[in-house]
């Protein structure tokens, strides 16, 4: 028999080593950090894939809602003013809190007023038809009805000035007009940070001792009114109707900015 030769048992020794050694790699789970960020990398990307949407509507910002007031516009007839309710940034309802009364005046805007509250709804603006026999209070309606949408898209596009949502922005809110024995009263005023930063009649009683009555109690009506925040403020002596119809529309301000 033969003798196996040193070298050949060396060659033989170090091949089965070799062998051994692939055949357990070729066995061993992939534990390799390299092979495990490979393996997962096609899940997060789904899942990333899954986040940006979601992100995308998180972040974006919902559409105005609230209640907006238009100014009031002057007719031959009477004042109009309009109020729209607004959903999403979408008119929902739309309303006159002022109309021509007194005789026929009150025929006409009963037929004029329902009319017109429905076609700005379905118009979601103010390209909308006047109503035959009304011209006038049409006419007041299309242009208060056109400030109040001002208003709405301040609002939406954060506009300074604007009576969009939030307590830091600032909103400009029109309280009803009130009347009184010697004329309207109407308050508009300013809200900033939750308070009252202006304070205005945009209706008060004109003509002879009115005159007189007006430019004495209003502008301290408008002081008292943004010292106090709220509309328990003080009558101005020798003006008592202005005053109890300017708090009064003061409130109802107060009530729509929600203070």
């Amino acid at each position: 028999m033969r003798k196996s030769h040193p070298v050949r048992r060396v060659v033989l020794a170090t091949a089965a080593t070799v062998s051994g050694v692939v055949l357990l790699l070729s066995l061993k789970p992939a534990s390799d950090p390299a092979a495990a960020s490979a393996a997962g990398a096609a899940p997060q990307a789904t899942a990333a894939g899954q986040e940006s949407p979601q992100g995308g509507a998180q972040g974006a910002a919902p559409a105005g809602s609230g209640t907006v007031t238009g100014d009031a516009a002057r007719t031959q007839y009477g004042a109009v003013q309009v109020r729209l309710t607004v959903s999403n940034g979408r008119i929902t309802k739309a309303e006159a809190v002022q109309a021509p009364k007194g005789g026929l005046s009150d025929q006409k805007t009963q037929l004029a007023v329902p009319r017109l509250n429905q076609e700005t709804v379905a118009a979601q603006g103010a390209d909308i038809d006047a109503v035959s026999g009304a011209t006038y209070t049409s006419e007041g309606y299309k242009k208060s009805l056109q400030s109040a949408l001002d208003r709405m898209k301040q609002a939406s596009s954060g506009a300074p000035g604007s009576s969009g949502s939030g307590s830091a922005q600032t909103r400009t809110v029109t309280g009803k007009a009130v009347r009184t024995q010697y004329g309207p009263v109407q308050v508009r005023i300013t809200v900033a940070g939750g308070k009252i930063t202006k304070a205005e009649a945009v209706q008060a009683p004109k003509g002879g001792l009115s005159d007189q009555k007006t430019q004495l109690a209003v502008p301290r009506l408008n002081q008292e009114a943004v010292a106090a925040g709220t509309a328990d403020i003080d009558a101005v002596s020798g003006a008592t109707y202005t005053s109890t119809g300017y708090r009064q529309s003061l409130q109802s301000a107060l009530d729509q900015a929600g203070g």
